[in-house]
């Protein structure tokens, strides 16, 4: 990934702004992610107990968060990725953030519209009982 990390002050920001440019429209998805980021290590080696080694590292290790918008490879250019490293000891303090940014951001969209699949799923029950 030749992309630069953000801090989490920038991140914050450019969540808000994903989530403020998808509050207009009607449709869209916002991806929101997050994994172990590991250390660089060419193998995964095996542990005596036949369990992996890195389920049980001897140090934290940080979480890599990522949003994007969820834009196609055909809309490539219009497509937002953002990204931030959580070291272990500021997880709790991220995470409080991070929840704030999201529920307010979600609260603002759209539900989805599943009338249209219970009504789909509703006539294929009356016919099959038929």
């Amino acid at each position: 990934m030749s992309e630069k990390h953000l801090s989490h002050d920038q991140f914050f920001e450019k969540l808000n702004e994903l989530f403020g440019a998808r509050k207009g429209s009607d449709h869209g998805a916002i991806y929101l992610t997050q994994k172990r980021l590991t250390y660089n290590s060419d193998s995964t080696p095996v542990a005596a107990g036949g369990d992996f080694e890195d389920r049980h590292p001897s140090m934290p290790m940080p979480v890599l968060v990522r949003a994007t918008n969820g834009k196609s490879k055909r809309a490539k250019t219009s497509k937002i990725k953002l990204s931030t490293v959580v070291q272990p000891h500021d997880l709790e303090s991220f995470y409080i953030r991070y929840a704030e940014v999201c529920k307010a951001g979600m609260a603002a969209l759209k539900p989805r519209d599943r009338s249209k699949n219970k009504a789909k799923a509703k006539a294929k029950k009356k016919k099959t009982a038929a």
